[in-house]
């Protein structure tokens, strides 16, 4: 038993002692130490015993799965895409994303709608961010973000002094929140929960939408509303397109330039028309997406420049709007009712009450008052 309980304590103590590096030795980091102090009020001596034991590596270690490996042969006939667009498509829209996105949109619907309300943020658009960011959840980091974050800060690097940054508003987080900084789990640069938010964006978005006194956005709740603040913090527009497919002539895309950067107003840009109906008077941009074989065009409106504030990238905001509305025809296909459905033809807007149906069996779907 004796024995039992010295290995017990030597596992519980090696990932600090064995493997743990002292930062608290480093110049910069005595100097972060003095300006947390002198600036934040924070105890020296506990900022030092953190430095003092720094995981040499931050990821998590996960325990070994019982369950037999099964390695897929490749099949050499498998058609893979070449395309740039094809290629982040490929990556950022497959593997079960919308399925997912439609049970966790009808899991958490009610709060959802509470933030679309609040932040005029479409429910599909703040469900698409947690797809794409933390798979709705399942993966919201494997490292431990004190570590990761110190050695970003103290290692060298181009962004040493950003990582130092988002190091201080960590230990500012984590103080406000009543965290324990070495138990937080994120990503490899320190992004934290379901929205993956940067410890710099916490403190400016990131909202308490469940009313218990705490911010977890680890959490659903305050994930949503954070997010959805986060947009509209960043301009988003209540009821407005995000995007949509134009034609042109030929099948590459130049003369124009392209991007996120670029406004232009539609009069200005012949031969370039929408596929559908595109109500939107002001400026957009034009987002080029490169196929093997082809340029698809995309007019992009400010909403579509907001998503790029989360991360950007002209693909990135393209995946995050394509996904919403995958996820938006299916939840509405799966979970609507006839009569709160809605035709939209053209200019003309149909109410589908008004239309004659017939119906062999009658249908017993669940009723939403999703926008």
């Amino acid at each position: 038993m004796r024995i039992f309980k010295v290995l017990l304590l030597f596992t519980l103590l090696s990932p600090v002692t064995l493997f743990a590096l002292d930062y608290s030795k480093k110049l910069e980091v005595r100097q972060f130490i003095d300006k947390m102090h002198k600036r934040y009020k924070y105890n020296s001596s506990y900022l030092t015993n953190l430095f003092q034991h720094v995981r040499k590596n931050p990821k998590v270690s996960q325990p070994k799965s019982k369950s037999k490996s099964h390695t897929i042969k490749p099949n050499k006939q498998r058609y893979y895409p070449k395309g740039k667009w094809d290629i982040y498509s490929h990556m950022h829209l497959e593997h079960n994303q919308t399925n997912l996105g439609v049970e966790f949109l009808h899991k958490h619907h009610n709060t959802l709608q509470k933030a679309y309300e609040e932040y005029g943020v479409p429910p599909e658009y703040i469900t698409a961010i947690i797809g794409i960011e933390s798979y709705y959840g399942k993966n919201i980091g494997k490292y431990y973000v004190f570590d990761s974050l110190t050695h970003l800060a103290f290692d060298g690097g181009k962004r040493k002094r950003f990582y130092q940054y988002q190091l201080q508003e960590f230990l500012r987080m984590c103080y406000r929140e009543q965290i324990e900084p070495r138990a937080v789990k994120g990503s490899k640069s320190g992004a934290i929960g379901l929205a993956q938010f940067m410890p710099s964006n916490y403190k400016h978005y990131a909202i308490d939408f469940d009313g218990d006194g705490k911010i977890r956005i680890s959490k659903p709740n305050d994930a949503i509303a954070s997010i959805a603040n986060y947009f509209k913090e960043n301009g988003w527009r209540r009821d407005e397109p995000v995007g949509t497919r134009v034609t042109y002539k030929g099948n590459r895309f130049y003369g124009l330039k392209t991007g996120f950067s670029h406004k232009y107003y539609r009069r200005d840009l012949k031969d370039i028309e929408p596929k559908g109906y595109f109500p939107y008077k002001k400026k957009v941009m034009l987002i080029k997406l490169e196929r093997e074989k082809y340029d698809e065009l995309w007019y992009g409106a400010k909403n579509f420049y907001v998503i790029t504030r989360y991360n950007h990238s002209d693909y990135y905001a393209m995946a995050v709007h394509q996904l919403a509305q995958k996820i938006k025809n299916r939840y509405h296909a799966k979970y609507e009712t006839p009569k709160n459905k809605r035709i939209y033809l053209a200019k003309e807007e149909l109410d589908i009450t008004k239309l004659t149906v017939f119906q062999h069996t009658p249908l017993k779907i669940e009723a939403t008052t999703y926008p």
